[in-house]
């Protein structure tokens, strides 16, 4: 992931030697090439095997006399960088959550409960273990819009963004993968504009943040500051006095009010903002003084994009308009892997990365949904 890179050449920058480790599956991964990076390594996918998973871990952190662990987390992976954190703490710090709180944040409808419960806004939650549920609902006494989502992570129907109710919804519904073993959450729709927000924390107190406005397929990202969605943030994270890395997608009205829609406890590509500044491995690996304020992408700093994606993009313009807005886009801001001082993980990303795992789909006849140069993957049905 192009997030995993941008803190290696951070710490790099300033002096520390990093290690990079990846499952087994992304042997190929073109930023181990980058001259930030001093060693690589793969270990087993942890959610088929923790125990190995863990222990890997630990053999590197020994071998390498490891002083900090800070996983870049899949979705799936987090819960299980967590139990890791256990099994490292005798031998080195991580900058990761506890595994009580990765459940809580992990899990859409346990978060927002927990938010209203520290008498924060948010949005109303159902749990959905049935089908049923959902059409039995008063909607029409409720009057709210509202949209489900899976807990568990999924990587295509997180995108599914339908609306409830409208006529003749039944089959929609009954279409989901909704069980008992599989739960969803029923959300209320909030109408507003739409924001990601990274904070870095530590004993509860934010050593670094920086928010952005939502894009599609979060490839897109440049600083603006948002007070309101800070305060929540910052008295999220106090509450729960947690450490480690954790990213929102929230909403903001009209009225100024924000409501969270859900929490990712795991590091947000949205780092890539801090490209260009001096303080990011400091402000991971110092706990905060009282009168230390928390660090933000530099004033000026150009915003980032993903040149393959924006090459995509071009394809579809329809209008000089569009086209004027794109050439903006791409000449203010910079490729978030591309560097000349370190060029290979640009080349290796996607001239071996990304096509070694298409031939490997198609040796095996397996379809994909996107290619994401952001993440480093093909997106799939039941992928990673």
């Amino acid at each position: 992931m192009t997030k995993a890179l941008q803190l290696a050449r951070s710490f790099h920058r300033d002096g520390h030697e990093v290690y990079l480790v990846e499952t087994h599956k992304y042997w190929l991964a073109g930023h181990r090439y980058s001259q930030a990076v001093k060693g690589f390594f793969t270990v087993p996918v942890p959610e088929k095997d923790s125990d190995g998973y863990c222990q890997s871990l630990l053999k590197i952190v020994q071998d390498n006399s490891i002083d900090v662990f800070i996983p870049v987390s899949s979705p799936i992976a987090s819960y299980y960088d967590s139990l890791a954190k256990k099994t490292l703490a005798p031998y080195c710090e991580s900058i990761h959550l506890e595994p009580e709180d990765t459940e809580i944040l992990d899990d859409k409808y346990a978060f927002c409960s927990k938010a209203a419960a520290l008498g924060l806004s948010a949005p109303k939650v159902f749990r959905i273990t049935d089908p049923q549920q959902i059409l039995d609902f008063d909607f029409q006494t409720d009057g709210s819009q509202y949209i489900v989502k899976s807990i568990p992570y999924d990587s295509v129907l997180r995108l599914d963004l339908t609306r409830l109710p409208f006529a003749g919804m039944e089959e929609y519904v009954r279409s989901l993968p909704i069980s008992e073993s599989k739960p969803w959450v029923m959300q209320e729709f909030i109408r507003g504009k739409e924001y990601c927000f990274h904070a870095t924390v530590r004993k509860g107190k934010i050593r670094l943040h920086c928010c952005s406005e939502s894009s599609p397929f979060q490839i897109n990202y440049q600083q603006v500051d948002n007070l309101a969605i800070y305060q929540w943030v910052k008295t999220f994270v106090e509450s729960m006095n947690l450490t480690g890395q954790v990213c929102f997608d929230m909403i903001q009205t009209e009225d100024g009010t924000v409501y969270p829609i859900e929490c990712n406890p795991r590091l947000h590509s949205a780092i890539t903002m801090f490209h260009d500044h001096p303080g990011v491995a400091s402000a991971y690996l110092d706990d905060a003084d009282a009168d230390q304020p928390p660090i933000t992408p530099l004033s000026g700093s150009p915003p980032t994009y993903w040149t393959y994606h924006e090459l995509w993009r071009l394809l579809s313009i329809r209008s000089f308009s569009e086209l004027k807005a794109w050439w903006k886009k791409v000449t203010e801001g910079t490729d978030a892997v591309l560097s000349p001082a370190d060029p290979l993980p640009f080349l290796m990303l996607h001239n071996w990365q990304i096509p070694l795992l298409l031939l490997d789909n198609l040796r095996r006849l397996k379809g994909w949904v996107k290619i994401d140069f952001n993440i480093g993957k093909l997106v799939e049905l039941g992928g990673d």
